[in-house]
């Protein structure tokens, strides 16, 4: 059984939607469509649909606009559609707030992979154990895990769910080094389609969300990947 009932899907091109369109019906996938950028922005902030599925090249908005302006008001997963395998793409995509990209020619069984994929990611974990510890103090840094809240020098600012987990998952671990790898795998999972330059982009992005500190929260350790690190 699929772990979600509503899709947005995005482009212009009929013969795509078409395509879509059946394979999703076969698999009791319902699907919201859209020919171009600003009624996929509309359908989305009317029908909260589970994922949103954009292609880049549409008329009114573009896929990168319509992103950009969904990350204002959602934190529902979206996966990019692109004709060009080009990095500039793929980056640009995630820096707005993309999950995932597939590039064109695809066929609509790997589309539901990463679907699947990134609703089955985006469900909370739950823990074995009641946590009691939930609170994560450092000087001028506060990360409430419970309440899904950061605090940086008393003012509450706001984080996407993934930057949150990423956060909180190496405050945990102060000084501790991960990989690239280790990152992808712990908080992405083994079935994450991805470009490994994900943790990168999500890395800038905390990093600019905790400059109220003045001092860096997230080191890189060149040639092996990154660490939290505050004084206390």
């Amino acid at each position: 059984m699929l772990i979600y009932t509503k899709a947005l899907l995005a482009d212009d091109d009929s013969n795509v939607r078409e395509i879509i369109r059946l394979f999703f019906q076969k698999n009791q996938i319902e699907l919201l469509e859209a020919a171009d950028g600003r009624t996929a922005l509309q359908l989305t902030e009317a029908h909260s649909p589970n994922v949103v599925i954009l292609d880049v090249m549409m008329p009114e908005l573009d896929g990168f606009e319509v992103c950009r302006e969904i990350r204002k008001f959602s934190d529902v997963p979206i996966i990019m559609l692109t004709a060009k395998d080009e990095e500039f793409d793929r980056v640009l995509g995630l820096e707005l707030g993309a999950d995932d990209y597939v590039t064109k020619p695809f066929s609509p069984r790997e589309l539901v992979a990463r679907m699947k994929a990134i609703l089955r990611r985006s469900q909370p974990r739950e823990s074995k154990e009641e946590d009691n510890h939930h609170i994560l103090d450092f000087d001028g840094l506060s990360m409430d895990k419970e309440r899904r809240e950061v605090i940086v020098k008393g003012e509450k600012v706001a984080f996407r769910p993934k930057e949150f987990a990423l956060l909180t998952h190496m405050a945990e671990v102060p000084g501790i080094v991960f990989t690239r790898e280790q990152l992808l795998e712990q908080l992405w999972g083994y079935d994450f389609y991805g470009d490994i330059r994900t943790v990168d982009v999500h890395i800038k992005n905390i990093r600019e969300r905790l400059s109220g500190l003045n001092t860096d929260a997230i080191h890189t350790v060149w040639g092996v990947g990154y660490k939290f690190e505050v004084e206390n």
